[in-house]
């Protein structure tokens, strides 16, 4: 497996990521993406640095693997997937929503359960293909985004009802080579810094929209492959200490645009499929074992919050009065109900028909139909906390060392016990978590995690709730007694 640094050094391959209407010459190097490419470096060094924690053997390859893209063969190895996950997802704070291990765990239920990919009388071997790429994934610790959503030209109808031909990313040509994509999807999270992304669609799609259903893999510099980055924040953050979430974490998305980009066959997992789509996601375990990984970072993320809401507390003074500890209460029921969920998806957790061990359903599901409730009320409650001392802080770093101002600053920003710059530096973190531009695109991330919340509760928590077991227990008490039993 590589390490951190030579992953840095193949971030300079002539990809094409553009900002500002400009192609970034080397994403490694540029301002609005080396943080997040030094962050990534810093997980795969965690995985050579934690032998114990991070790696395996994996049977696939007979060689030494990083245990977050591990297939689960017996509930101790989703235990142990599960704390290598924790070990990542403490690093980063939970802020890094689309670590390698995200799109990596999907791409092990792929590899787990190829019998999906297979097509009877195909001339090609999409299964082959399928495991083929999951032994790269783990040879080389790779980073692999992924764009699974269609651009937003209408949400009324699918690409096929679209004006104007393949704003969707799809087949425009089949050759010798490969499949020849055209159009864009979105969002790539990462993507700008990934080694390779995969690309499908995991919104429904019709029996006319054959042309876009796909799922194929393309590395980040493939000819002709645009990425079109939102405003990168870390730009505009004056400092680390001003921003030091923002200056550390600020993960690209990316609109991918294809201009007739050859995809060769062995790239292909998914040609044409509407139905092939659909089971790459819900037949092999990824959508539930993607989906754990995802709550167990979300869990990792809000401890850190918490912690951040308890301190702020401590600093004002204020962590004895009954009214603020029910508050931190609340805080603190909301984060243990994701971590329980984890852990109970963990303790329900069964086999699937090859071997595979997935998390239980009704525990994880419930908890993701709540994540666009629970991640606003979670910030509500900080912004309760820190009230206006986020509003009245200085403004940069430059205050508290400017023979101009740092006397006033070390004289009335502060707390009893608790220096200024202390004071200051807590209070920019607690800005960075709910009021600055990060912190807005992490509300609305985290929102529309899986998904909108509507499909989230309505498709996968209503769906996989047992309903059939709690009508069975109504209707069994109901059988208990009749109209003749109150004469």
């Amino acid at each position: 497996m590589r390490t951190g640094a030579e992953y840095l050094a193949s971030l300079n391959d002539g990809r094409t990521v553009i900002v500002d209407g400009q192609v970034v010459e080397n994403v490694g190097e540029h301002p609005a993406f080396a943080p997040m490419a030094k962050t990534i470096s810093e997980l795969i060094d965690i995985v050579h640095e934690q032998p114990d924690v991070m790696q395996y053997v994996a049977p696939e390859t007979g060689e030494p693997a990083n245990r977050t893209f591990s297939i689960p063969r017996s509930r101790e190895d989703l235990a142990a997937r599960r704390k290598a996950i924790e070990t990542w997802a403490n690093h980063t704070h939970g802020w890094v929503g689309r670590s390698p291990d995200h799109v990596g765990t999907f791409l092990a239920s792929f590899a787990a359960n190829t019998q999906v990919f297979e097509v009877e009388g195909g001339s090609h071997d999409f299964a082959a293909n399928v495991s083929a790429f999951y032994k790269r994934l783990l040879n080389e610790n790779l980073y692999v985004s992924y764009a699974i959503i269609p651009p937003q030209v209408s949400r009324a109808t699918t690409a096929s009802g679209w004006e104007g031909e393949f704003l969707q990313a799809g087949v425009v040509e089949e050759t010798e080579e490969g499949l020849v994509i055209r159009g864009s999807q979105m969002l790539a999270t990462g993507g700008a810094v990934a080694d390779e992304i995969f690309v499908s669609c995991i919104k429904p799609l019709g029996p006319d929209d054959k042309d876009f259903a796909v799922g194929f893999v393309v590395p980040a510099n493939a000819e002709g492959l645009k990425q079109y980055c939102r405003r990168p924040y870390i730009t505009g953050a004056t400092s680390s200490f001003d921003y030091p979430l923002t200056s550390r974490y600020d993960e690209s998305d990316s609109l991918l645009v294809f201009d007739d980009v050859l995809v060769p066959w062995d790239r292909v997992f998914v040609d044409r499929d509407t139905t092939g789509v659909r089971r790459q996601f819900f037949e092999t375990g990824s959508h539930v074992l993607g989906n754990w990984q995802a709550q167990i970072r979300f869990a990792a993320k809000l401890r850190f919050i918490a912690g951040v809401a308890r301190r702020v507390t401590q600093v004002n003074g204020v962590d004895k009065i009954p009214s603020v500890q029910e508050k931190l209460g609340e805080l603190a029921a909301l984060v243990s109900g994701v971590q329980s969920s984890v852990l109970a998806a963990e303790y329900t957790a069964e086999p699937d028909a090859n071997g595979q061990w997935l998390p239980g359903r009704q525990a994880l599901y419930g908890s993701m139909g709540l994540q666009s409730e629970t991640y606003p009320r979670v910030l509500a409650i900080l912004r309760d906390l820190v009230g206006g001392g986020v509003l009245q802080l200085p403004s940069s770093v430059k205050d508290l060392t400017s023979d101009v101002s740092k006397d006033d600053i070390a004289r009335y920003v502060q707390s009893p016990g608790v220096p200024s710059e202390e004071r200051v530096k807590l209070f920019k973190l607690a800005w960075d978590i709910v009021g600055s531009e990060f912190a807005g695109r992490h509300q609305q991330y985290e929102m529309f995690y899986a998904g909108a919340p509507f499909v989230v509760k309505g498709a996968y928590t209503f769906r996989n709730y047992d309903y059939d077991g709690a009508l069975a227990s109504v209707q069994d008490f109901l059988d208990g007694y009749s109209v003749a039993d109150s004469q």
